[in-house]
């Protein structure tokens, strides 16, 4: 379990796909569902589909246009929603989700969603989870035109929000956007080790990397955010 000083941290950052919700629905939509109902409705072979979209993927990987449902549905001429909605069923929140939230809300800590997802599918994942019930403020940062990789993004995002870095923790499963919050100046950073229940756990040690929340909850519980602390928002 890493350890986290959490009577330094006023302001949680969290991702969502991989993160808060289970990362499966993503990767089986992406690599698997997609390809197969593009090649069924295109009516090419499904391999053909495959190899156009993961070339497709490599050329924009990492930028805002990787996440953009608009993108894909220009791209590949069809209806993104739809599509994405005959999976619904499995977008999931992890289990030990709403327990980590509680604690940080109990525990008097600013609990903000910032993601890489589109707008759609942040209303749809939002939609099936009730996940916006658990968290202070909802960001896509397709409001920013940015993606989290980007130094661009944390400007805005830090304008936004006006979070203090040094006492601020951010919790992804990315390890490159992780990176781009250690350059910015994020002093707390976590990564999740298994972002995909149906995958192996991955051994992260590039940073802090948990597999249960629910393992450092009477650590947060035990350091509420004081009213006194001051500096919350101090640069």
């Amino acid at each position: 379990m890493p350890f986290l000083p959490w009577n330094e941290i006023d302001t949680v950052l969290l991702d969502m796909d991989g993160t808060l919700l289970d990362l499966h629905y993503d990767n089986r939509f992406w690599l698997d569902h997609l390809p197969t109902r593009l090649a069924e409705i295109k009516g090419i072979p499904e391999q053909e589909c495959r190899d156009m979209m993961a070339s497709h993927y490599e050329k924009v990987h990492g930028q805002i246009q990787w996440y953009c449902l608009d993108y894909w549905a220009e791209t590949l001429d069809i209806d993104i929603m739809p599509i994405k909605r005959e999976l619904a069923h499995l977008i999931e929140i992890r289990p030990d989700t709403v327990p980590f939230l509680e604690a940080l809300h109990q525990s008097g800590r600013e609990v903000v969603l910032v993601t890489n997802a589109h707008p759609g599918s942040l209303s749809l994942k939002i939609e099936r989870t009730q996940l916006d019930a658990h968290i202070d403020n909802l960001i896509s940062t397709h409001e920013f035109g940015v993606t989290k990789e980007s130094q661009l993004l944390w400007q805005k995002l830090h304008a936004r929000l006006n979070f203090n870095p040094a006492r601020t923790l951010f919790v992804d499963d990315t390890i490159r956007i992780l990176d781009a919050a250690k350059e910015f100046g994020i002093q707390h950073l976590l990564a999740v080790d298994n972002p995909d229940n149906t995958l192996p756990n991955r051994n992260i040690t590039e940073f802090p990397a948990v597999t249960d929340y629910r393992l450092m909850l009477d650590d947060i519980l035990a350091n509420p955010v004081s009213s006194n602390e001051g500096g919350k928002h101090a640069e």
